[in-house]
C-alpha cells in the first residue's frame, strides 16, 4: 500500500533520550518528504516547545500539537483546528491535582506555562531531562491561576506530573471520579494529560488528513507512550518503537528500533521504500 502521510510522536520516538534527532533519521526524513510524502509531528507538545526543530527539520511541514487540540500548517502559517479548554473546568482540575504533590504545566496553542519554583525542582517529578528547554521557553507566573483566567479560550492541555505512579494514577482517578469533561491520558513517567473531552491525536489527525486529501487508513503513525494509543488505533499503519509501553505494542502492525537506535528510520525503509 502507498501511504500518504507520516505521522510522528516526539518524545520517546523522533528524538533520542537526549531530546535530539540523529542524524540517520534526520536525513531520511529530508529524503521521504523530497519524494512528496507530507510528514507531521503528532505531539502532546505546544508551539513554544517546538523552537528548536522547525529550524532542525524544516521538512515536517504539519504539527498535530497538544495531543491533537491543536492541528496547524508550518508552511503555511495556518491553523487548522483549536480545540480549548473551559477555564472553570481548568481551575477545578488544578485543585483536584493539589492533593497530591505534583507540578502542573498550563499549555495553550503557543504558551508553556509553569511556576519557576516547579522548573527548580522538575528532577523530583521525573522531567529533569526537560529543565533546559523549560528555562528557556516557559512564562514563569507564580501564580497559575490568574494566568489561566487571562488567557480565557486559549488553554489547550494541562499536564500534572508527579513524584512516582502511584501519585499519578490517584489524580487520575480523582480526575476521572469529578465528572469534568476530560480526556485523560498517562504520559512521561508520572504524568497525566487532561485534553478537551473527545480531544485526542487520532482526531487531530483525522483533521490533518482530510486537509492534505487522504484518509486515516492512508496514515502511518508511530509511537511509543499510552498517549499515543487512540492515534496508532485509528491510522491504517500503526508503528510501535522498541520503548514503547505494552499497550502500544499490541495494537503495533510494526515494531521497529528504539529512540536511540534510528526506529523511523528502519519504518520508512520498509513501508516507504
Amino acid at each position: 500500500m502507498a501511504y500518504q502521510l507520516l505521522a510522528l510522536d516526539m518524545d520517546g520516538t523522533l528524538l533520542t533520550s537526549h531530546k535530539t534527532v540523529s542524524a540517520r533519521t534526520r536525513e531520511a526524513l529530508r529524503a521521504l518528504a523530497a519524494q512528496g510524502t507530507p510528514i507531521a509531528y503528532c505531539s502532546g507538545r505546544c508551539f513554544r516547545e517546538l523552537l528548536d526543530y522547525p529550524t532542525e527539520l524544516p521538512f515536517i511541514r504539519y504539527g498535530v500539537l497538544a495531543s491533537g487540540a491543536v492541528v496547524y500548517d508550518f508552511d503555511a502559517r495556518r491553523t487548522l483546528a483549536l480545540h480549548p479548554l473551559d477555564v472553570q473546568v481548568v481551575e477545578q482540575a488544578m485543585a483536584i491535582a493539589d492533593a497530591e504533590e505534583h507540578m502542573t504545566h498550563v499549555m495553550s496553542a503557543e504558551f508553556s506555562v509553569v511556576r519557576p519554583q516547579d522548573i527548580d525542582q522538575m528532577e523530583r517529578f521525573g522531567m529533569g531531562v526537560y529543565q533546559g528547554m523549560f528555562r528557556q521557553i516557559c512564562e514563569t507566573p507564580d501564580d497559575l491561576a490568574p494566568w489561566v483566567r487571562d488567557h480565557a479560550g486559549e488553554v489547550v492541555k494541562v499536564n500534572f506530573y508527579h513524584r512516582d505512579a502511584a501519585a499519578r494514577d490517584r489524580t487520575r482517578a480523582r480526575l476521572a471520579e469529578s465528572g469534568l469533561p476530560l480526556t485523560l491520558a498517562n504520559a512521561e513517567e508520572t504524568s497525566v494529560e487532561c485534553s478537551p473531552l473527545g480531544m485526542s491525536k487520532a482526531k487531530g489527525l483525522q483533521t490533518l488528513a482530510s486537509y492534505v486529501g487522504c484518509t486515516l487508513q492512508d496514515v502511518v503513525a508511530i509511537g511509543d507512550s499510552d498517549n499515543d494509543l487512540a492515534a496508532l488505533e485509528a491510522v491504517g499503519m500503526p508503528v510501535a518503537m522498541g520503548n514503547a509501553t505494552e499497550a502500544i505494542r499490541r495494537v503495533a502492525h510494526l515494531v521497529v528500533a528504539d529512540n536511540d537506535h534510528d526506529g523511523i528510520v528502519e519504518a520508512i525503509d520498509r513501508l516507504f521504500g
